[in-house]
């Protein structure tokens, strides 16, 4: 909402506003682009504009939104997911991630999932069997180990503390 309304303050047209995208109905001039830039950083929002960092934030776009959206189906493939949104092989996607982010899409796609365990952990209206199968885990076994490895810390265990439970999705 934050974007959309930045966008129409300066009188600008867009044919969509999605989580990490816009597409305006027309071109801008170098100068209204760099107030709509200064108004976006003040909200804490910055305007992509290279190729390679259009795709990574597209990447990050996708694996976030199959992981956290609640009708998302994690059983597909991610290389598969990905390479069907994104229209480039998946060896060039994997490897600008990695270049650019210095971690693969797979380690990015596991602490997502590690976070959005945290999450319904959190609000304990799943079990862990339950929370397994909805991300795709193929036993609760191997949730909690991955978790440990990522948290340092069992399931079970985090859910009785208190403090320092999620960060944010930008810091994953």
């Amino acid at each position: 909402m934050v974007v959309k309304t930045v966008f129409e303050a300066f009188d600008l047209e867009t044919e969509y506003v999605r989580l990490g995208d816009v597409k305006l109905t027309k071109e801008i001039s170098t100068e209204k682009k760099q107030q709509v830039t200064t108004a976006l950083e003040q909200y804490g929002f910055s305007i992509i504009d290279d190729k390679k960092s259009k795709i990574i934030e597209k990447i990050k776009t996708l694996i976030v939104e199959l992981v956290h959206q609640q009708e998302s189906d994690l059983r597909i493939n991610l290389s598969t997911y990905l390479t069907n949104h994104i229209n480039h092989d998946y060896n060039y996607i994997t490897n600008l991630f990695s270049e650019v982010e210095g971690t693969t899409i797979e380690k990015y796609y596991i602490n997502q999932k590690i976070e959005r365990v945290k999450e319904l952990l959190v609000y304990n209206e799943l079990t862990l069997n339950e929370i397994s199968y909805q991300l795709n885990y193929s036993s609760v076994s191997h949730l909690s180990n991955q978790f440990k490895k990522i948290t340092g810390l069992t399931p079970s265990h985090f859910k009785n503390i208190q403090t320092n439970k999620r960060k944010p999705l930008d810091k994953v």
